[in-house]
């Protein structure tokens, strides 16, 4: 396949994530620009023309990356891009979408990656909201592509590129051909069935922010010192991730989708069974020597509970579905951190979901049908 077919990319957000993105696309041929809000943040790779990506793998690319533009101006990193890669966290989703919309085109593809839950309902409400009429697909990716770091200003080590990355657009009818595109630059991404699948099978929201508070005195009396995953839930622990996740699923099915178990998840995404979650757990290598956050000011809270809990909380009132153990961590988080995180949680408003029927929304998520 020739660099001909292959589409220009944007990557929006220089973090670990973003300078992974960039620096892979660009050792790949593609031709990339990389932009950042602030512009301290990109200065040196601008002075380096590029980033240097380091690897240990050699199925994983690695050396200098050129990169042509390098930028803290939207309108300047968008221009005559087709594809822009939104790696950000999900806080910062909104922030994008208020930046983008004066300067979308037609055609423009948006990849939020990942979304969390209701990423791509979010800033497509806010892009269409300010009045951008263009004709863009707003898609989200279940997870991230790359395990990286950002070891100096200017240089980013990719520890891995993940096998499969389910992609879903909205309508749903678009995502064969958004993730054809995707995939003559990056193989890895596959169809996901639509954004509400791609929003509640985020496994990240019942594994981080509950583990994160239940284990908030071995954190700050360790500073983290411990196997997140395999120590950090115990038998007791598992009992509340379970109770999570079974409203997670209700809620899914509320809406009439399915969502995956923490269970069936952790069997696809490491051959890890087990009779019950914390079996399952037990059972997955894959969570070997992780270690818990130094502390419990950590994103698995800041971002999981405000962009993932919440949101799955408020989908279960649309359904009338209860999520009284997910709501009790988010009211924990928020009295731990001093924050309301619901207040400031993606809710039906923000989603783009208000006044609408379960008809409507699942008629919007399949066929983009704008009448309501």
């Amino acid at each position: 396949m020739g660099n001909i077919s292959k589409p220009k990319f944007a990557v929006l957000g220089a973090g670990h994530g973003g300078t992974a993105m960039a620096g892979h696309l660009s050792l790949l041929g593609i031709e990339v620009s990389l932009y950042n809000r602030s512009a301290d943040r990109i200065r040196a790779i601008q002075d380096n023309g590029g980033l240097d990506i380091v690897s240990n793998s050699d199925s994983i690319p690695h050396g200098f990356a050129k990169l042509d533009v390098v930028t803290s101006d939207m309108k300047e990193a968008i221009e005559g891009k087709e594809v822009l890669m939104v790696v950000v966290p999900a806080t910062g989703h909104a922030f994008m979408a208020e930046h983008m919309a004066p300067h979308l085109v037609d055609g423009q593809i948006i990849v939020l990656n990942p979304g969390r839950t209701g990423g791509a309902l979010e800033v497509l409400n806010i892009i269409r909201k300010l009045g951008c009429m263009a004709d863009v697909t707003v898609c989200e990716a279940q997870t991230l592509l790359y395990a990286s770091r950002a070891i100096n200003p200017a240089q980013t080590q990719i520890f891995r590129v993940k096998n499969s990355v389910p992609v879903a657009a909205i309508p749903a009818h678009r995502t064969p051909e958004i993730v054809k595109k995707l995939r003559a630059a990056l193989p890895q991404f596959i169809p996901g069935d639509n954004v509400m699948k791609t929003s509640l099978d985020n496994i990240g929201a019942i594994f981080h922010p509950a583990v994160t508070l239940l284990n908030a005195a071995r954190i700050e009396s360790t500073n983290g010192d411990f196997d997140y995953y395999t120590e950090g839930i115990t038998a007791s622990v598992a009992l509340i991730l379970d109770k999570m996740d079974q409203e997670r699923v209700n809620v899914a099915e509320s809406l009439g989708f399915r969502a995956m178990t923490a269970r069936e998840w952790l069997y696809i995404a490491y051959d890890a069974a087990g009779r019950t979650l914390f079996e399952a757990m037990r059972n997955n290598r894959g969570y070997d020597g992780i270690k818990a956050p130094k502390t419990v000011y950590t994103r698995y809270i800041t971002e999981d509970i405000p962009m993932s809990l919440v949101p799955i909380a408020e989908l279960g009132k649309l359904g009338g579905v209860e999520t009284p153990t997910i709501d009790s961590i988010i009211l924990l988080g928020s009295l731990l951190h001093e924050t309301d995180y619901r207040a400031m949680g993606r809710n039906i408003e923000t989603m783009g979901l208000s006044d609408m029927s379960l008809k409507d929304i699942r008629n919007f998520i399949i066929n983009g049908d704008l009448s309501k």
